[in-house]
């Protein structure tokens, strides 16, 4: 094991820096907010601000890179987000927040498509699940660990923005003095998006129930802990734990989705997280213990959505097109994530802190009202599926080139999308007769990934 994390610590330390400093800077722009008594419209308008620039740095990402090359995008991007961040502390104008938060999201999605091309470079094909692995360890480590920065260092001043500033500074050491050669241009892949809606709706929509909620939560979790009388100490613990438990969970979630099927197991899950996030949203003040005990639980469940979602969606969509599949999987996680913390901070304002909660409850609802396990016909169900479940992390964490590191993707596959432009295909494949293959047979559309690199 050490033998084959050793390559790859370099990167690893650059992403685990980086993700302490973007949880650290959510949490603490919450927080500030919430000091100064500012509306928790503008809380998740902040939040979503920051998928709205993760979606589009996807989008434009790799022509930065192959414009100027992996380590000086890197590099640039890097610079341009710690300038951003220390923006936050010259500007007291929200909209200017807003805008310096899309900046901040776009560089780092752009950081994410440096590191995990080099990744998916270096990594051999036997290798590339215990890279995986290493990948998504540091990313979950990086958001708790930015959590309890908070519990060391509980006052809200400039100083957490200058840490947020020094770990996008520190992010650059690794990549910089690297002596390997940079990943090859990286090639844009189909995002095909009428053919998943089509193919695997009801995983399409579990990535988006997944997107309004974890959205939210990221956004304006630290603001209702807040409210609910919490210290910042307390409130960086809360969060730690909730993200804690998002890692925590994804290894027994594959046993589970290995042996049991997977569109009951979302519709299972999505009715846990209901009755879980019922406590917190009836009360309108909850003892501490509760708070802790009912949040760390919730979090086990909502963090299930999506992993769910990608492994049902790749039981239905044949090889060569998941690659593209994890394209439309980031922009319908990025839709439900820009939506979900506006729409939650309205009902905040209106109602309560305690709507948060109620937001999660309503959309787990949803979701057992949308997912239908007899609907699935399995018509499209590849060969040998269900595929080996792989743990994925939420897209706050990851970009669509992390469909590489996937040890389910053939490699072949994403070496010939890698090297060759990709043309769009003459036909659509023809559509079932929805009498015999209702629209909602197909269950998901699994992980997203618009873009890859070259392997020479």
């Amino acid at each position: 094991m050490r033998q084959i994390w050793k390559p790859f610590r370099a990167l690893y330390f650059a992403s685990l820096m980086m993700l302490i400093g973007s949880g650290l800077l959510s949490t603490y722009l919450g927080l500030r907010l919430a000091a100064d008594n500012v509306d928790s419209l503008w809380v998740g308008a902040l939040m979503a601000a920051n998928y709205f620039g993760l979606v589009l740095g996807g989008k434009i990402g790799h022509r930065l890179i192959a414009r100027v090359g992996h380590i000086r995008a890197y590099s640039a991007c890097a610079g341009i987000v710690g300038a951003a961040v220390l923006g936050h502390g010259l500007v007291d104008w929200l909209p200017a927040w807003i805008f310096l938060r899309v900046i901040v999201g776009l560089g780092m999605m752009c950081q994410y498509m440096v590191i995990e091309s080099w990744l998916n470079e270096q990594a051999e094909a036997s290798q590339r699940g215990t890279v995986f692995s290493g990948y998504m360890i540091a990313s979950y480590l990086g958001l708790v660990l930015g959590q309890l920065i908070l519990v060391m260092h509980p006052a809200l001043g400039l100083e957490l923005l200058m840490l947020v500033a020094l770990c996008f500074a520190l992010c650059l050491v690794p990549v910089a003095l690297t002596r390997r050669i940079h990943p090859a241009p990286l090639h844009p892949a189909p995002m095909e998006p009428r053919f998943f809606i089509k193919r695997v709706p009801q995983s399409l929509s579990t990535v988006l129930g997944a997107g309004l909620i974890i959205g939210s939560f990221y956004g304006l979790a630290p603001l209702y802990a807040s409210q609910q009388g919490l210290s910042t100490e307390q409130v960086g613990l809360f969060m730690g734990s909730c993200i804690f438990a998002g890692l925590l969970v994804q290894w027994p979630l594959g046993w589970l989705s290995d042996r049991y099927d997977r569109a009951l197991l979302i519709r299972c899950f999505a009715v846990v997280l209901a009755l879980t996030a019922l406590p917190l949203a009836i009360m309108q003040q909850v003892p501490l213990e509760v708070l802790f005990v009912a949040g760390f639980f919730c979090s086990l469940v909502m963090f299930c959505l999506y992993p769910l979602a990608v492994a049902f969606s790749n039981d239905h969509v044949e090889g060569d097109r998941r690659v593209s599949l994890t394209a439309m999987l980031l922009v319908t996680y990025g839709v439900g994530a820009s939506i979900g913390p506006l729409v939650a901070g309205v009902l905040m304002k209106l109602f309560g802190s305690h709507m948060l909660y109620a937001f999660f409850s309503f959309f787990a609802l949803v979701l057992v009202w949308r997912i239908r396990p007899k609907a699935v016909t399995n018509l499209h169900q590849v060969e040998d599926a269900p595929l080996h479940h792989v743990a994925m992390p939420d897209s706050m964490s990851s970009s669509p080139l992390v469909a590489c590191l996937d040890p389910r993707v053939d490699e072949q596959v994403v070496q010939d999308q890698m090297q060759n432009p990709i043309s769009p295909e003459p036909a659509p494949e023809p559509e079932p007769d929805p009498e015999t293959d209702p629209p909602s047979e197909d269950p998901d559309a699994g992980r997203e990934q618009s873009f890859t690199e070259a392997r020479p």
